[in-house]
């Protein structure tokens, strides 16, 4: 990779009445909530609450059991003041920290609250995020999720939710509710729908948005029928492909838990403090290549978790459940980034490393639906470009980018609002060398350039460029949130499947990746296999 260089609007369709913005001085600002009153603090023009509990802490009795409500309330003002502390996780990806300097506890499973104004006559939309960390990490109180541009800029309540990751809430037990992260995250829809109205919110305009395994959560939302009618509308930011069949999930689980001399069971990972636990998950990673004939694709890169397509809390992968109507009344944004791998090659140092062998054997791994031999396929569809980026290029299509455009063309098919996007704007740090790679509209969403992954991506000195295209970001999605309009033409393959390209300056065309797109048309994402069962 190359040195890091030194230091070198759109209209509303409907715009909704502006209520009056939170002030600066005076009394701090307080909420009632289902289960008592919280105070906050006054922060950039707006009233922010953190650290707000939506469900008993999942530890104890409630450790890898569904999330309980809170049993009680409190008395007197709780203070709202700090992020709730980070469910228990692993130190990160190869080439990138997970580490989190917040205090710890067991109160994982709480929300923060970024309003113009706790007024409950306001009926602001309410958007509700959920972060991503291939299921094993995550935190809502991470620097990079600080939401205060969003809901200053769009006048509209933002809220982010705590969900249990790895071992905790996604590991396969039998003992166990299947897919409790994404319980977790039904349980929060559900403390929005009790609550949204105290901090100046409509119960009834709630969109939830995520990106990578938070978008992978979105879209298994969209598919779970005890999440039905708690949002209205859906943004998913590189949906990963990943989704484990039941019998898969629970023999990984089986893996994990042998590395801890446990068996797969509550009674035998509950002996284990769940902050340590996930080393048992960490030491795996390095060994998953053993389990190759049994796990197929899912022994292939640095997590061991997905959500689980269980017949119960996950009836149906969520591709099936849109192209059956399954949330049809939800409008849904669904987009990706051009170059979504490369973030991962350049961490683990593979970025323009990756050999001719290596590249081949990739593309044999990834081979789509009803394409016999994927090498030549691709070849025949990106004549003139070399092996390894076409391997490159197939990664992105298998992990986010084909399940993104998917989703979007399923829940078109049944008759659903859906609207397509791709980030083509390459992040400016290292000369451009990572292109659009993931993760880089986190930044451009909440314009958090020095926080966390933008640190990586962005250059010290942020451009006005740079500033203008994320204020364009922020202005679709909360556009979209008050009206289920982004400003772009909904995606249809009739029309010509028009896609937003955000890009300096962004413009709508037919979605451009069409080679990957006719390569992929036949694949269906199903939930992975156990082989051999």
């Amino acid at each position: 990779m190359p040195s890091k260089p030194s230091k070198p609007s759109q209209t509303e369709a409907h715009q909704e009445p502006e209520a009056a913005a939170a002030p600066t001085t005076g009394a701090p600002p307080e909420a009632r909530t289902a289960t008592g009153p919280v105070r906050g603090r006054y922060e950039n023009g707006l009233a922010v609450f953190r650290g707000i509990p939506f469900a008993e802490p999942p530890v104890g009795e409630a450790r890898f059991a569904a999330p309980r409500p809170l049993r009680r309330g409190w008395d007197g003002v709780r203070e709202a003041y700090d992020f709730g502390p980070p469910p228990p996780q692993e130190s990160g990806f190869a080439g990138r920290t997970g580490q989190l300097t917040v205090p710890l506890g067991d109160d994982w499973l709480t929300v923060n609250v970024w309003t113009p104004a706790p007024d409950p006559a306001a009926h602001r939309p309410v958007m509700v995020w959920l972060y991503g960390g291939a299921y094993k990490l995550g935190h809502a109180g991470s620097p990079g999720y600080e939401a205060s541009n969003i809901a200053r800029d769009g006048d509209v309540v933002v809220v982010t939710v705590n969900y249990r990751v790895g071992i905790e809430g996604f590991a396969q037990l039998a003992d166990a509710p299947a897919n409790r992260g994404l319980l977790d995250q039904v349980a929060a829809l559900e403390w929005v729908r009790e609550n949204a109205a105290a901090f100046g919110g409509d119960p009834d305009r709630v969109t939830v948005f995520g990106e990578s395994a938070g978008a992978g959560s979105v879209a298994a939302l969209l598919a779970m029928p005890s999440a039905r009618g708690l949002f209205r509308r859906a943004i998913t930011q590189s949906v990963p492909g990943l989704f484990f069949s039941r019998e898969l999930a629970a023999d990984i689980a089986g893996a994990i838990a042998a590395e801890a001399g446990l068996r797969p069971t509550v009674a035998d990972l509950s002996t284990v403090d769940p902050r340590e636990l996930p080393t048992a998950g960490e030491a795996l990673i390095p060994k998953t290549r053993q389990y190759e004939d049994r796990w197929g694709l899912a022994a292939h890169g640095d997590t061991l978790f997905a959500p689980v397509v269980d017949g119960e809390v996950l009836p149906t992968t969520p591709w099936q459940a849109l192209a059956a109507g399954a949330a049809g009344e939800v409008d849904l944004i669904a987009g990706h980034n051009r170059e979504e791998v490369r973030l991962f090659l350049a961490l683990t140092g593979k970025l323009g490393k990756v050999t001719e062998a290596q590249a081949r054997e990739t593309l044999t791994r990834l081979t789509p639906t009803g394409v016999p031999d994927a090498e030549q396929a691709y070849r025949t569809a990106y004549p003139n470009v070399s092996l390894p980026d076409l391997s490159e290029r197939a990664q992105s299509d298998w992990l986010f980018n084909m399940p993104s455009l998917r989703l979007a063309e399923a829940h078109a098919s049944a008759g659903g609002r859906a609207y397509a996007y791709e980030l083509t704007w390459p992040a400016p740090a290292y000369g451009g060398a990572l292109g659009a790679c993931h993760g880089l509209d986190i930044g451009l969403l909440f314009g958090t350039f020095a926080a966390d992954l933008g640190n990586f991506l962005f250059e010290p000195e942020v451009s006005q460029e740079t500033r203008d295209l994320s204020a364009a970001f922020r202005t679709a999605w909360t556009r979209f949130a008050h009206t289920g309009d982004p400003g772009w033409p909904r995606y249809t393959p009739a029309t010509g499947r028009l896609t937003q390209l955000w890009d300096t300056p962004t413009s709508v065309a037919p979605y451009p990746e069409e080679p990957s797109r006719a390569l992929w048309e036949q694949h269906e994402f199903p939930a992975l296999p156990l082989l051999g069962a």
